[in-house]
């Protein structure tokens, strides 16, 4: 990129700027930090990469200072607050969600269906030079229901719920200014997060006695260790892989309820109550009921071959192990 060369030499370096720097943002800023672990070849060294992260909340300022990264105020919900991002990133890692409530099968239609925080981060990022990469954090959910069958990257998106169409709308926001800006969007579609220390996790499901559907009615689930998730991000922003879309899934096949059977197992936990599914409808919420409507087993030969990432947890039962030990 020219316009580099002609900036002050504090600014030549990479700029890495993570918008929605929770659990997994920090992951990567910890691998950035740390200099190692990232697995990339072609990537930045030690110190090499000056990292920032976009908040809302001044509350979190000193731990993401404390996590070495810089805090920059602002708030996707208000287009005003970004001005400062114009420019100043060379990458950015977008991992925050579109606004609204979780909403259950079938919600689609209207404008609960569009992601208007990624029109504004696009609008904000576009004021100036523009980064040389971009990688957005989507979901599995712009698949829809599969019926149990494998899924991969070309498989055209069906979503089924309000939060998935607006996943599906922020992916075309960044694909369409990435071909108009000359910017190389990758799209990660991620399924369930799991991994030590991440709030909500499997260990408090089991605790809570949340049900589970019994075999017969059961849908096959995909999981990403919230590590391996991490080092995924990091390999996209540093790989070439312009307006391409990747699963990033572990190679496990399994359905959901034997997930938590096999959760339990491991943590000495007993094993979660099963229900038909004309049971679940009548006694679980429909958020929950909408994570058990959906069956798909996502395929992830492109995360393997072309962003060559070789998974520490290829199977859950891995990752896990590595929790209960």
């Amino acid at each position: 990129m020219a316009f580099l060369g002609a900036l002050p030499a504090r600014f030549r370096r990479e700029r890495m700027l993570i918008v929605g720097c929770g659990d997994v943002g920090l992951r990567c800023a910890a691998l950035l930090g740390g200099g190692q672990g990232h697995g990339l070849s072609q990537g930045p060294g030690q110190g090499r990469v000056r990292l920032l992260a976009l908040t809302s909340s001044p509350q979190r300022l000193p731990e993401l200072r404390l996590a070495g990264l810089t805090p920059l105020l602002g708030d996707l919900d208000r287009l005003e607050t970004l001005a400062r991002l114009a420019g100043l990133a060379t990458r950015v890692l977008h991992l925050a969600p579109p606004p609204g409530a979780m909403d259950g099968p079938g919600a689609v239609g209207g404008s609960g269906g569009l992601d208007p925080r990624s029109r504004a981060l696009a609008q904000a990022l576009g004021r100036r030079s523009a980064p040389r990469k971009l990688v957005y954090g989507s979901t599995s959910g712009v698949y829809g229901d599969c019926a149990g069958a494998g899924v991969s990257e070309t498989r055209v998106p069906q979503p089924s719920t309000a939060r998935a169409q607006r996943r599906l709308d922020a992916e075309r926001t960044w694909r369409d200014w990435g071909r108009w800006r000359g910017v190389d969007v990758s799209l990660l579609r991620i399924p369930g997060i799991y991994g030590g220390g991440r709030p909500g996790g499997v260990q408090a499901r089991l605790l809570r006695r949340t049900p589970v559907l019994c075999p017969e009615d059961d849908v096959y689930t995909n999981h990403i260790h919230a590590d391996d998730l991490a080092r995924a991000c990091l390999r996209a922003l540093w790989c070439r892989a312009p307006q391409r879309a990747f699963n990033v899934s572990d190679d496990t096949d399994l359905r959901m309820g034997d997930y938590f059977d096999l959760a339990a197992d491991l943590y000495g936990l007993e094993r979660p109550p099963r229900l038909t599914r004309q049971q679940a409808e009548q006694q679980l919420s429909p958020v929950l009921l909408s994570f058990m409507s959906e069956s798909r087993r996502l395929h992830n030969q492109r995360l393997q071959r072309e962003l060559r990432l070789v998974l520490r947890y290829p199977t859950v039962r891995q990752g896990l192990q590595s929790q209960a030990g």
